[in-house]
């Protein structure tokens, strides 16, 4: 009988994190379970290639159910199905968020999740390529590094953001967020520095961890209210494996959610209306959805641009800014500019130009997951409701008019060709309000959907733990209450360095208990 003393699920973001970190203690055993195959697929390493990951067989190739405010289209929400998980597929942004949205997280009753609280975890997992400060370190296995050859078109967008009344920004993640600068990777030797080359790759050797490919978890196992271990399918086999201690779900934002509802954790009366019986009747499970969205303003040009293959090509530069109304602390408004143009649906293909993307930090948008059906293998509905806000759009439609403000400059004039997304006929708040519609899509950061917290609709509390049983806590970015202010890869890393040090913490009490029953 397979046994460990932890099963981690998902060797994602946050997963790759927990499974090295719980390995550090030679006696303690881990199986990591990974639905995707192995990392190898060429492509991943190479950053100029990342457009090109959403979508094929790396991907879970999830869409949204029609949304309302989007012409009823589906929207593509891709996910990473490989070693590594979304941190595999992604742009490789390295954006923490900004400090108020930890210490709103612990103003909501998440004690332990302040900014200050979370700095030290975000220092712990950086190899900082500037060096350390008092908002960075260089000890730990995630490689940040500066574009190694960053556009001259990307250096104009900075140049012309600060000519237009922005401040210069050398460091999104440090004393402020906002003003205009180019973007930090999570880069290595000019490959792509993913959860799974920076925490797994390097400890493979260690005989107390087990990771296991191709494992479509379908259910957790209960005696009771206790975690007792997981199924899962694997070489079209299932498995069963058993747990002393604890189930960590690092699945993400809709795996994790479907998880526990497959595993009747979950509104009692979605879970019987599926058959499947009620372990707890948590009726937060699979609420509180989140996520960016995106909004293109695309040119062509006239001379030609050559991505490094270094470069991540569609967000090498950036902005985060305050909208007129906005008179909160923290920018409301992100851009992310790159040397390739793209504007859906007309130019959905990769053409030469430029595109700058606009992103309100804190969309209002809030959606769910749910089961289609008690079959593991269905994806999930996924309803995300993205511009049901009408403060959203407005944002958006000063984002795009900053945006045409800033590409005018003069620093554009050896690049600037015709705008084809909005494109110039399309002047009127009404005719933005149309374009916004048709070309939103999303920004690829899913979180919330187990919310972290101590209200009836919280799924974990303020130590992961999930509510109503023991042995099972979720360490991902659906334990986010609220979205923060920027991609989500960074803080999803940091959530997992800090629960793995909550799971530390138990299993020293646990150890102690032991100690005095042996007595």
């Amino acid at each position: 009988m397979a046994q460990y003393d932890y099963i981690v699920i998902g060797a994602g973001s946050a997963g790759c994190v927990v499974a090295n970190r719980m390995t550090q203690d030679t006696e303690t055993t881990v199986l990591l379970l990974e639905a995707g195959n192995p990392d190898t697929k060429p492509e991943i390493q190479i950053p100029l290639s990342s457009p090109d990951l959403p979508g094929s067989e790396v991907d879970w190739g999830y869409f949204s159910q029609p949304e309302p405010y989007l012409n009823n289209r589906k929207i593509f929400c891709p996910r990473g199905k490989v070693l590594g998980g979304s941190s595999s597929i992604n742009s490789m942004v390295y954006i923490r968020g900004n400090h108020h949205d930890y210490d709103h997280w612990h103003s909501l009753g998440n004690p332990g999740w302040s900014y200050q609280d979370v700095l030290p975890y975000f220092k712990k997992s950086e190899n900082q390529q500037r060096g350390a400060d008092a908002y960075h370190g260089v000890d730990g296995e995630l490689s940040v590094t500066d574009l190694q050859e960053s556009a001259v078109v990307s250096q104009r967008f900075v140049e012309a953001a600060v000519a237009i009344g922005y401040n210069y920004n050398p460091d999104f993640n440090g004393i402020q967020q906002s003003g205009a600068g180019l973007y930090q990777l999570t880069v290595k030797d000019g490959k792509r520095h993913s959860s799974a080359a920076a925490f797994l790759v390097p400890i493979l050797k260690r005989p107390n961890l087990t990771i296991t490919t191709g494992a479509l978890v379908t259910r957790l196992l209960f005696e009771g209210t206790r975690t007792v271990g997981v199924e899962y399918m694997h070489h079209g086999q299932l498995h069963q494996a058993w747990v002393n201690e604890e189930v960590i779900l690092s699945a993400g934002a809709f795996d994790s959610p479907k998880l526990l509802m497959l595993s009747g954790i979950g509104n009692a009366e979605h879970l019987q209306a599926m058959g499947i019986p009620v372990v707890v009747d948590l009726p937060g499970v699979g609420q509180n959805l989140q996520d960016h969205f995106l909004v293109p303003v695309a040119h062509k040009v006239i001379q030609e641009l050559h991505p490094a293959m270094t470069s991540n090509c569609t967000a090498e530069a950036g902005l985060f800014l305050h909208t007129q109304s906005n008179q909160d602390a923290a920018p409301d408004l992100q851009f992310f500019f790159g040397r390739i143009m793209w504007a859906v649906p007309a130019y959905a293909d990769y053409r030469m130009g430029f595109t700058v993307v606009v992103s309100p930090t804190h969309p209002q948008n809030i959606g769910s997951v749910s089961l289609p059906s008690p079959d593991p293998k269905d994806p999930p509905i996924i309803r995300i409701n993205y511009l049901q806000s009408q403060s959203d759009v407005q944002k958006v439609i000063e984002g795009v008019k900053i945006m045409r403000k800033l590409f005018n400059t003069s620093a554009f004039d050896e690049f600037r060709g015709e705008e084809v997304g909005p494109g110039a006929e399309v002047t009127s708040d009404e005719a933005l309000i149309d374009y916004i519609r048709s070309v939103c899509i999303s920004g690829y950061h899913p979180v919330g959907t187990c919310k972290m917290g101590t209200d009836p609709m919280a799924v974990v509390d303020p130590e992961l733990r999930v509510r109503g049983v023991t042995g099972l806590r979720v360490v991902d970015a659906s334990i986010m209450p609220t979205l923060v202010g920027g991609n989500t890869n960074a803080p999803t890393i940091m959530i997992g360095e800090k629960g793995a040090d909550l799971i530390k913490a138990a299993q020293g009490v646990s150890q102690q208990v032991h100690k005095v029953m042996a007595n």
